[in-house]
């Protein structure tokens, strides 16, 4: 027939992002119903990542008020609600979206994040850093190792390999670390100075005997104290800046406890 272009008709359906989901939408659409049009009988999740929200930062979607799961196909017409992680509130009958939480929080972080690798290792938390590393070989990371990828390109979440990320609001670095923190709830869990800051191994207590060429005679003199990374053998000693560290690391958990509290309250 004259004038048919064989093109499939776009189809429709109605969608409402709840929470710090709308971080990720312009701000026409933040807080609002609005309309998306797709082709086909797509997944829940393709259409909602072509939104512009990875799945990794999801936890539950309604489709006309009945949970489902990603792999839903969407026919054109449905009213769709899409909720982040529920920290206070029990969805157990519902169909969970994101895996079960890692019970460790270990990190991988990428290219733009060297400096909160350093912060995070302070705390106590296990984080891998190589500035040579694509997304490829952070996911191949985060997968073998049960890591938790920090981002700053919300691109590599919506990956469908992905299993747990999450992507900073913030690239001001004195807001990263609290950020992190507060959003995973990991203030009760740090554990400062029991890691390297340069290269992540352990820290152990070093014998002042074995110190000798490795540390200048008036330190070892001044200090009775040391540790030392167990992997790049990096000696440390609570000097000045060991002191102004750990007035850092007081403030800042103290600040992430504080908002914890705030929160509950208020929840």
């Amino acid at each position: 027939m004259a004038g048919d272009t064989h093109e499939r008709p776009a189809r429709s359906a109605e969608f409402r992002f709840y929470e710090e989901l709308n971080d990720f939408l312009p701000a026409a659409r933040r807080k609002v119903s609005f309309m998306q049009p797709f082709y086909g009988t797509p997944a829940v999740r393709d259409v909602i990542q072509a939104i512009g929200v990875p799945h990794t930062a999801i936890d539950l979607v309604l489709v006309d008020g009945q949970s489902v799961k990603f792999g839903y196909r969407l026919q054109g017409g449905e009213r769709i609600a899409v909720y982040p992680v529920f920290e206070r509130l029990d969805i157990s009958p519902l169909v969970r979206l994101r895996p079960a939480p890692l019970r460790q929080p270990r990190f991988v972080l990428d290219v733009h994040l060297g400096k909160l690798a350093r912060d995070l290792r302070m705390l106590g938390f296990d984080s891998l850093y190589r500035s040579d590393w694509g997304d490829a070989a952070i996911i191949d990371c985060s997968l073998a190792e049960g890591r938790i990828i920090l981002t700053r390109d919300v691109g590599i979440l919506k990956q469908s390999r992905v299993t747990h990320g999450y992507w900073l609001r913030s690239d001001r670095l004195g807001r990263q670390l609290p950020e992190v923190l507060r959003s995973l709830q990991l203030g009760s869990q740090a554990k400062p100075f029991t890691r390297c800051r340069d290269c992540n191994g352990p820290i152990e207590p070093a014998d002042k005997a074995t110190l000798a060429d490795r540390v200048d005679r008036p330190i070892l003199a001044r200090y009775d104290q040391f540790w030392q990374c167990r992997d790049c053998r990096k000696v440390y000693w609570k000097g000045s800046h060991h002191r102004q560290m750990m007035r850092r690391v007081q403030r800042v958990l103290r600040d992430v406890a504080a908002a914890a509290d705030s929160g509950a309250a208020g929840g």
